[in-house]
C-alpha cells in the first residue's frame, strides 16, 4: 500500500485486488479525519467488492485511489484509477438504479477538472465512468 496525501487509500492494483477488503476498509476509515456513517462505511464496502472483482484484468498495470481529493475544487472523487496511461474517474452511486443527470455532470465536473488544472493530467486520457450498482444494464 502507498501512502498519498491526496487520497484516503492507494495501492498498485495488484495489491488492491489481493487484499483483505476489511484491512482497504479500515485504511479508508483511518485515513478519513472524520467520523464515519454506517451509509458511508457500507458504500466503501460495495465499491471495494466491485472494484477487487473488476480490476483483477489489470493487475500488474496501474494503481487506485479512493476518495481522491480533487486539487481545485476541494471534493472527492470516490476512485481513481490509473491503468497504463488512462485516468478512470470512477464516481459511485452505491444504491441507485438509474444515471440522473446530476451524477452524470458530477463525474464528467471532475474529469474536466483533472484534464484542466491538474498538471500532470493534462496530456493523459482521461475517462469518466459513472457506477449506479441497482442498475440492469449499461448506458455510453
Amino acid at each position: 500500500m502507498q501512502y498519498s496525501n491526496r487520497s484516503f487509500y492507494s495501492a498498485h492494483i495488484k495489491q488492491f485486488v489481493t487484499s483483505d477488503p476489511n484491512l482497504v476498509l479500515g485504511v479508508l476509515t483511518e485515513n478519513s479525519g472524520f467520523s464515519i456513517e454506517t451509509t458511508q462505511r457500507d458504500a466503501w464496502r460495495s465499491q471495494i467488492q466491485i472494484l477487487q472483482k473488476e480490476l483483477k484484468p489489470f493487475t500488474g498495470r496501474g494503481t487506485v485511489f479512493f476518495e481522491f481529493i480533487v486539487p481545485r475544487m476541494g471534493k472527492r472523487i470516490d476512485v481513481l484509477a490509473l491503468i497504463d496511461h488512462a485516468i478512470f474517474v470512477i464516481e459511485f452511486k452505491v444504491g441507485e438504479s438509474l444515471f440522473n443527470r446530476a451524477a452524470v455532470d458530477q463525474v464528467w465536473d471532475y474529469a474536466l477538472d483533472l484534464k484542466n488544472f491538474h498538471e500532470t493530467s493534462h496530456h493523459c486520457v482521461i475517462a469518466p465512468i459513472l457506477i449506479a450498482t441497482q442498475t440492469q444494464g449499461t448506458r455510453g
